[in-house]
């Protein structure tokens, strides 16, 4: 079976003294749980592995239980050391509180459990561990596979990645394509609404906040103002209502907001969005054409394209911690723009040959970016940008 890069970090942590609490963080069906299986079987260490997916929220002892068992099972079988997985975590209601106060506990009482709680939640889990678990826990972000991966594992080439995405429980199902859109809406879009976004936050229109999200994933690479959006769904509220289910859609990592780059951070926060999905299979979701059709209508490809690079793009930014805008000024614009400790990187999507390198070189000159190039005809190769790691670029 395909082991993720993550494989080793995490068996690497598990084989270390016991000092920090391991937190797995990233979106569903990304295989989270399958790579920490993975290590368990490899490692050979006595553990127990428990899910809070369907656990009542407010069942906090729930989390107390689980320790209890793992405590038992350690001194019953007299191991020097034990593990204990939560997947889910998140789910529970103040969780953080309870984790602290058995870690502590443990570490008190010199017990050698090791621990590692997974969730698909970005917001609700870093909020607990900023808030009670300051200094006990390291963070290991997962993300949607990179096309290195899904070519590893699976043989696609890199138009199928960029059409199909990166759902490795979908690639099976690109055949079928009945059964793969299925997949999607069923597995991971009704999922992540209804069990990650909807149970955990106050969600006042739910009707709205996934309206919000097939509008978005349909316009995923392009840019379309809070307004326009309002005029186009029904019962919309207003832009703070948008805006602000935009940010759960995020920190889900199924759909995102993209600011325009200024130097001004309130012109940025006032800027209109480029919508930007994680995953381009949560695009595709909303196109009703097949990938052979998509080829042949250039201008339809080079939407799924952009889209596609971005996903490659904003994926990067949540596992590596850099940020990730739109630069536009009058009828100049660069697709992408990155930035980390004060370097930035300009990246201009095309997937034909027509040069447009207008609005690249009029950046350059107003910012002086580290780099700027183009990503497709007459730049850097699709395949060769997608296998790219691009914290070598800052």
């Amino acid at each position: 079976m395909y082991k993720r890069s993550e494989y080793h970090i995490i068996k690497s942590r598990l084989k270390e003294t016991r000092r920090f609490i391991q937190v797995i963080v990233g979106p569903r069906q990304i295989g989270k749980s399958t790579v920490v299986k993975q290590v368990l079987r490899d490692i050979d260490q006595p553990y127990l592995f428990y899910s809070a997916d369907d656990v009542p929220a407010t069942n906090r002892s729930w989390i107390t239980d689980c320790w209890e068992a793992a405590r038992s099972l350690k001194k019953a079988k007299g191991h020097d050391e034990f593990i204990l997985i939560i997947d889910k975590i998140q789910k529970i209601a103040n969780w953080s509180e309870t984790v602290k106060k058995e870690w502590d506990t443990d570490t008190f009482n010199d017990r050698n459990i090791k621990v590692l709680l997974l969730g698909s939640s970005r917001v609700l889990l870093e909020k607990g561990l900023s808030e009670s678990l300051a200094g006990r826990f390291e963070e290991i972000r997962m993300c949607h596979w990179s096309y290195d991966e899904i070519r590893d594992a699976f043989g696609l080439s890199p138009d199928e990645y960029l059409f199909y995405g990166a759902y490795p429980g979908a690639v099976s199902l690109i055949h079928d394509y009945d059964r793969f859109l299925q997949y999607i809406q069923s597995s991971i879009i009704d999922s992540t609404i209804n069990k990650d976004i909807l149970m955990d936050a106050p969600v006042g229109k739910p009707a709205l906040l996934r309206q919000t999200f097939e509008l978005g994933s349909s316009y995923s690479g392009e840019l379309l103002s809070l307004n326009k959006m309002l005029g186009m769904l029904q019962d919309a509220g207003n832009t703070s209502t948008l805006q602000f289910y935009l940010n759960l859609l995020n920190d889900s990592g199924l759909l995102c907001g993209l600011q325009k780059f200024s130097i001004d951070s309130a012109r940025r926060k006032a800027s209109i969005p480029k919508l930007q999905v994680y995953n381009n299979a949560l695009k595709l979701a909303y196109l009703n054409t097949s990938f052979n059709k998509a080829l042949i209508d250039r201008r339809l490809w080079g939407r799924i394209f952009e889209s596609g690079i971005g996903t490659h793009i904003v994926n990067q930014a949540f596992k590596h911690r850099f940020e990730v805008f739109y630069w536009r000024e009058r009828d100049l614009e660069v697709d992408y723009i990155l930035r980390k400790n004060g370097s930035v990187v300009a990246i201009e999507v095309k997937s034909n040959a027509e040069q447009r390198t207008a609005g690249l070189n009029e950046f350059t000159k107003k910012f002086n970016p580290k780099s700027a190039f183009i990503v497709g005809d007459g730049g850097i190769a699709p395949e060769e940008f997608l296998s790219l790691n691009l914290t070598t670029l800052f």
